[in-house]
């Protein structure tokens, strides 16, 4: 029997590493995208924390006790917003989330149209074309309910971790990127590496800055249209509207439906304020947005669209947030090693891009 040789070898043995590298990171998709939402949000609250360190009289060569600090204030912040909103959540979300599979089961049966039908006076034939519609889709009606639910619970999950992952990121962050740069670096490479991990940083910075300016202008927006339509709660629901912004596709949902609702029950101009949002929503995606990434990220406009929706084909919500700082990692990548400019660089020129890493 002939053994193969050697240059077969390694080609096999490179294939086999990198099926065995997307096996580990299919298996742990999970993990690896909590992780990077606590880097995320570590980079959301880190201006925070640096605010207080630089004037507070106190700890200022310590970032633990103004990374608390920091948690506090937004989660006072975060509890001032929900009572300001819904003061009455409270009494009211017990006898809700228990009533939600009876919903459920209702909307898969098709009894909900029965009740719809009496309560907007829709005619027998309307009521029952929608119900035999709802029980011809019953299976399909379910394992859509089925995946609501599991996204929910590991969301509901993921928003508990991700606050107490992104406190070792604040926290020992400087720390740990130095470990890793050394672990992976040899003296050949250990300048670019470094070079390479300050210019991570200050691209997933400008992303949160970008997302932050995005978040910013839908709170003016909002609160703006909503005190010419006369809407009660003007500032709180613009503030929800520009903190849901963060959330792509859900949170914009979420924010129009409660901003609705609340301008329907108190008898505001509800039908011109959801015009006002479905005109925002297309300058906010197709314009707003990828400019303001673009400019911010070095990233086209076009390919920041693109990239959008190519990350929500592949991975539904989390795609969307997580596409454009992953190409913009694979920029800063490829800019540094893969490019031609990055092959005719000295070692000398990449000491001299040294930057002192600092994440967050």
């Amino acid at each position: 029997m002939a053994f193969l040789d050697r240059r077969t070898a390694r080609v096999l043995l490179t294939i086999l590493l990198f099926a065995s590298g997307v096996a580990i990171v299919y298996v742990a998709r999970v993990v690896i995208v909590i992780f990077a939402f606590s880097i995320l949000f570590a980079y959301l609250i880190d201006p925070v924390v640096r605010f207080l360190q630089r004037h507070s009289l106190f700890f200022k060569d310590l970032r633990g006790p103004h990374v608390v600090e920091a948690y506090l204030a937004f989660v006072v912040a975060m509890a001032l917003l929900s009572y300001a909103l819904a003061p009455h959540v409270r009494h009211n979300a017990v006898p809700f989330l228990n009533a939600v599979p009876s919903i459920a089961d209702r909307v898969s049966s098709g009894q909900i149209a029965s009740d719809l039908g009496s309560n907007f006076g829709w005619s027998d034939v309307q009521t029952t074309h929608i119900k035999t519609f709802l029980q011809a889709r019953r299976s399909m009606i379910e394992s859509a309910i089925e995946g609501i639910t599991r996204f929910a619970s590991t969301a509901i999950g993921g928003i508990l971790v991700i606050p107490i992952l992104a406190i070792f990121f604040l926290s020992d962050g400087e720390n740990m990127a130095n470990q890793a740069i050394r672990l992976l670096s040899t003296e050949k490479n250990h300048a670019s590496l470094r070079s390479l991990a300050g210019q991570l940083h200050s691209t997933l910075q400008h992303y949160i800055r970008a997302k932050v300016t995005l978040a910013g202008l839908s709170l003016v927006y909002c609160f703006t249209a909503m005190v010419a339509l006369r809407f009660p709660h003007a500032l709180g629901l613009g503030i929800l509207a520009g903190v849901l912004e963060f959330i792509p596709v859900a949170g914009w949902m979420a924010a129009a439906a409660t901003i609705l609702s609340a301008g329907a029950l108190a008898h505001a101009h509800w039908v011109w304020m959801l015009a006002l949002l479905c005109v925002w929503r297309v300058l906010m995606d197709y314009w707003i947005a990828p400019r303001v990434m673009g400019h911010e990220l070095e990233i086209h406009p076009l390919l920041a669209i693109f990239t959008l929706m190519v990350g929500g084909a592949v991975g539904g919500i989390v795609g969307i947030y997580l596409s454009v700082p992953l190409v913009a990692t694979l920029r800063v990548v490829y800019r540094k090693f893969a490019s031609p400019a990055a092959r005719n660089e000295s070692p000398e020129s990449s000491a001299e891009q040294l930057t002192v890493v600092s994440i967050p």
